[in-house]
């Protein structure tokens, strides 16, 4: 049986969620929401992750087990929300550039 957070993420794999979470939110057109929302919990970044933890039986049928486990750990670090913000805000500034 798999066990979250069991290992820590590597810098490549947090590189690599933070591209995939700034690209899906900016296909979505949710830059603004999503960069207020990370801006409004950052001070709650390890409860949050926390929380999503004590709630993972009602969340992991819906994002599955590995992304679950990455994103959450991803999340547990408040510098990784710095870095969240700064891809969405770079990605909306290209999204804009090129309209």
């Amino acid at each position: 049986m798999e066990q979250l957070w069991e290992t820590e993420l590597t810098s490549e794999e947090e590189e690599r969620l933070i591209e995939k979470f700034a690209q899906e939110v900016t296909k979505r057109k949710l830059e603004a929401p999503a960069t207020l929302m990370l801006e409004m919990h950052k001070p709650l970044a390890h409860f949050g992750a926390s929380a999503m933890v004590a709630f993972s039986p009602f969340i992991i049928p819906f994002m599955g087990f590995n992304s679950f486990n990455d994103y959450s750990r991803l999340l547990s670090k408040r510098e990784n929300w710095d870095r969240l913000i700064a891809a969405l805000e770079a990605a909306s500034d290209s999204r804009e550039g090129a309209a």
